[in-house]
């Protein structure tokens, strides 16, 4: 089921502790729970930079480390890029 919302609801959406102000994002598909991580950029967009199916409580290490990489990555690209 496919379901077109104008706000994430906040039971679906978390900022992770200890990361650099990186947000998850939750997808249940039938039975399979998904994860986006992303962050905000200018208050109001947020930039997903991974996904990956969420089999445990605890979010995996290197995709939060990866979500950091890319921000920092896409932070960089857009300052070069005025």
């Amino acid at each position: 089921m496919v379901r077109d919302l104008d706000r994430v609801p906040a039971n679906y959406f978390k900022k992770l502790v200890n990361t650099d102000d990186i947000w998850e994002v939750r997808v249940d598909v039938s039975r399979n729970t998904f994860r986006l991580l992303g962050f905000f950029e200018r208050q109001a967009l947020i930039v997903l930079t991974n996904a990956f199916q969420k089999k445990t409580q605890q979010t995996p290490p290197a995709e939060i480390r990866l979500a950091e990489e890319r921000k920092t990555d896409h932070i960089s690209r857009r300052q070069s890029h005025g």
